[in-house]
């Protein structure tokens, strides 16, 4: 199961069975175990007729021993704080051998792509190239954060192509050809994306339809709803004065927005981080370190303002990779931080302990796919804003597996439990830096093509192995 399912034991109850007439328990796995993987050996009564001091005491010393002390070598989550640099490299094997990987693969993987385009042709890291990489990847980057909350269940959504034609098509002949006011035609796009999710998420949780079955069927329909609203001329242009266009096409141009942007970005990531560490502590469970912090802090800080600097370098900071960008904030909230995302990982991981929990499975379903089309949305319209159109190949081509690619090249699991919202965005940054960097080098599409689908082979495999890995280690 993913580690965003934050059920470690020192989350529950703080205060059941730690009370009178109870002495603090003892604890199975060596001397001094009193981290949560520890399990209880056995308790022991009070004596009858002890003073209300006495048992006071007592609770007080159940609860000091319940709760892990700070530096407790009991506490896996504590050992990479015990021994500085060495204490970190040892959890980072833990954690490799373990099979749990994380997004690792897929950041080896990109360095390991821009280092190969740029010896090939330097121009593949100038600040226009990569600027404009920054801006092509959003519309399917959209697209691929959607499937990365249906991958999330351990389903498919083989519609999304079709969905971000179908909603680009609305859009177009809403506002261009019947005049409707802009933010209205996009409103009325985006609920059409929600709406198609909607409806194949009831057949899928409430009809008992295959995930497969259905979304395969809406491929075909949404794409033949597409055309019919296009009509026999095929073709919608879009102004490039429009709000879709600009929400494409804008670039702020003054120094200073990029950078202040990026010092909002570190500011609320510091704070946050700093929050959360303070109610950890007064909750006397463990906490991230102080050192810890500020080197997260930093790091994204070089990354942020190094993004800032590239950025400017060329036209200024694009407002469509920050769009997408909040966008991944937002979800990695839901589902991190919200009872519904948890619920969302519990379905992926085990459909009938889900059930048993209490977890209404069909509302989880529906909804995820409700989000899936909203974002296809979302992502149609980017896609509408880049070639300023809407026409009768929109949603096509080789759109949908980019999609999907993306969300699994990033690093979310096929077989559902496991996964996060940057996957959309290191798996979109892959497979547009390759398809960048064959477009540099002049390479054709049928090149494009079969290491774009050797990548996607790769990262499966990945998949795999680290699943069986956790496995036979028991993490699974």
């Amino acid at each position: 199961m993913s580690e965003n399912r934050n059920t470690s034991p020192d989350d529950g109850e703080p205060d059941r069975d730690r009370t009178p007439p109870f002495e603090p328990p003892t604890y199975s796995g060596g001397s001094g175990a009193t981290g949560p993987g520890a399990e209880v050996s056995g308790v022991r009564p009070v004596a009858a007729g002890g003073t209300p001091g006495a048992q006071s005491e007592a609770a007080l010393e159940t609860l000091e021993t319940m709760v892990p002390a700070a530096g407790s070598a009991a506490d896996p989550r504590l050992l990479v704080r015990q021994g500085g640099l060495k204490g970190y490299w040892n959890e980072f094997m833990r954690r490799v051998k373990g099979g749990e990987l994380g997004s690792l693969p897929v950041i080896v993987a990109l360095i390991i792509i821009w280092i190969v385009f740029w010896a090939l042709n330097s121009t593949f890291l100038s600040a226009q190239n990569l600027s404009n990489l920054s801006q092509q990847i959003v519309g399917t980057g959209m697209i691929a954060l959607g499937v990365v909350f249906v991958l999330l269940l351990g389903e498919i959504d083989l519609s999304v192509g079709s969905v971000s034609g179908l909603a680009a098509a609305v859009f177009a002949v809403s506002s261009v050809n019947n005049g409707m006011n802009q933010w209205l035609a996009l409103l009325l796009a985006l609920a059409t994306g929600a709406g198609t999710g909607l409806i194949q998420g009831f057949f899928f949780a409430k009809i008992g339809v295959p995930a497969f079955v259905v979304t395969l069927a809406g491929n075909l329909f949404w794409n033949g709803l597409m055309l019919n609203i296009l009509g026999a001329n095929g073709t919608v242009n879009l102004p490039n004065d429009g709000n879709v266009a600009k929400l494409y096409n804008t670039f702020y141009g003054q120094v200073a927005v990029a950078y202040s942007v990026a010092a909002i970005a570190v500011a609320l990531y510091a704070v946050v981080a700093w929050v959360g560490r303070a109610r950890r502590v007064k909750a006397r469970v463990p906490a991230q370190p102080v050192g810890e912090i500020a080197v997260r802090t930093v790091a994204l800080a070089i990354v942020a303002f190094g993004a800032a600097y590239v950025f400017n370098q060329y036209k200024g900071l694009p407002l469509a990779p920050l769009i997408f960008l909040i966008f991944i904030v937002i979800g990695d909230f839901i589902l991190r931080r919200t009872v519904y995302g948890r619920r969302i990982f519990a379905v992926g991981g085990s459909i009938e302990a889900a059930r048993r929990a209490g977890i209404s499975v069909p509302f989880v379903r529906i909804t995820v796919f409700t989000i899936c089309g909203f974002m296809a949305a979302v992502g149609g319209l980017f896609l509408a804003g880049q070639i300023e159109s809407a026409s009768q190949t929109s949603g096509g081509g080789n759109l949908l597996m980019n999609s999907i690619a993306a969300a699994v090249i990033g690093g979310t699991s096929l077989f559902g439990g496991r996964g996060k919202t940057w996957s959309a965005l290191l798996g979109a940054l892959v497979i547009g830096s390759i398809q960048s960097g064959m477009n540099i080098q002049g390479l054709s599409n049928s090149i494009q093509y079969m290491i774009t689908g050797a990548v996607l082979l790769a990262a499966v495999v990945i998949d795999s192995v680290a699943r069986r890995t956790q496995r036979a280690s028991g993490r699974a």
